[in-house]
């Protein structure tokens, strides 16, 4: 049985995987993933995979193709008789719909582990899910990574005396907790309404920010109102400077002209989705790639993940 290590990248964020591959010392593994004339996907694995143990990098934002880019080339290394095979989501598209909130609607998350699974994939490596119960709807093995050792290496140099960690909302919580701890800092959380979908309204904020340089964390980044409405309710209430910083940066619509435009003075975020655009001097990327690298390397040798996190 071949014990060997293969990584594959689709189209969706290849510059993350090539560094991921720098770093295990591999090359990136030869697949052409393009389309027939009428769009349609067409994947074709050049390497030869019997044997191997497989891992898929590709995160499945929208448009939908990037998620249809990594079942199919899941299904093509399964064909090609791959010992085992791991998708690995730097970004797990569709996870803000994790549970019925309404009538009549779908719980895509859910949908999306159903695919990988049928598609043929072993287990699953991801990082800073939206929602951690998603883990549950998965009946194959999920390792979920965090991108906060990246943002802590980042955020020490700040110093904890006057540093406040915000939660920009309920959910955010137990992140900015974690956060509050390992920086030494206070802790807060924003109470926000969302009378409809990518909208925001701050109604309390706990905790003590006057005089305070606060730093909110979330999971995502979407059309940045959360962060911007958070942010000016700090700066009302007398903080002295707000940094924010989330893992995955969607940057929907205007989000990056708004949060350049914003009271926020920094905003620190992932490569996780790929950034083609020129960025403002604003915001600041964080390479995620040996993190990642250090899982992969750590599930194919069949140690420890959490320990990264210890």
């Amino acid at each position: 049985m071949r014990d060997e290590l293969a990584l594959f990248s689709g189209n969706a964020n290849r510059p993350l995987a090539q560094e991921m591959a720098d770093y295990l010392g591999l090359r990136l593994g030869d697949a052409n993933v393009g389309r027939f004339k009428d769009g349609e996907i067409r994947v074709s694995i050049h390497d030869n995979v019997r044997g191997v143990d497989a891992f898929v990098v590709q995160p499945t934002e929208p448009p939908a193709d990037n998620l249809l880019e990594l079942l199919i080339m899941i299904d093509a290394i399964r064909r090609a008789s791959a010992r085992r095979i791991t998708a690995v989501i730097p970004y797990f598209g569709y996870a803000r719909q994790d549970r019925k909130d309404r009538p009549r609607v779908a719980i895509t998350a859910k949908l999306v582990a159903n695919l990988l699974a049928v598609a043929g994939a072993d287990r699953v490596l991801t990082m800073d899910l939206h929602a951690p119960q998603i883990q549950g709807f998965f009946d194959i093995p999920l390792d979920h990574i965090y991108a906060a050792p990246v943002f802590l290496q980042y955020f020490d140099r700040l110093g904890g005396k006057d540093l406040v960690v915000m939660a920009p909302d309920i959910g955010s919580i137990k992140m900015a907790r974690a956060f509050a701890k390992r920086l030494g800092a206070g802790l807060g959380f924003v109470d926000k309404r969302r009378p409809k979908p990518d909208a925001a309204e701050v109604m309390n904020v706990v905790g003590e920010v006057e005089g305070r340089h606060v730093i909110m964390v979330d999971d995502i980044v979407s059309t940045g109102t959360s962060l911007i409405e958070a942010a000016n309710a700090m700066k009302k209430l007398g903080a002295s400077k707000v940094t924010a910083g989330a893992t995955h940066a969607v940057f929907a619509g205007d989000a990056v002209e708004n949060l350049q435009s914003s009271l926020i003075e920094e905003i620190v975020i992932t490569n996780t989705l790929p950034r083609n655009e020129s960025l403002p001097s604003k915001i600041r990327v964080l390479s995620v790639a040996e993190l990642l690298g250090e899982a992969i390397d750590r599930i194919h040798g069949e140690k420890s993940v959490s320990s990264l996190f210890v």
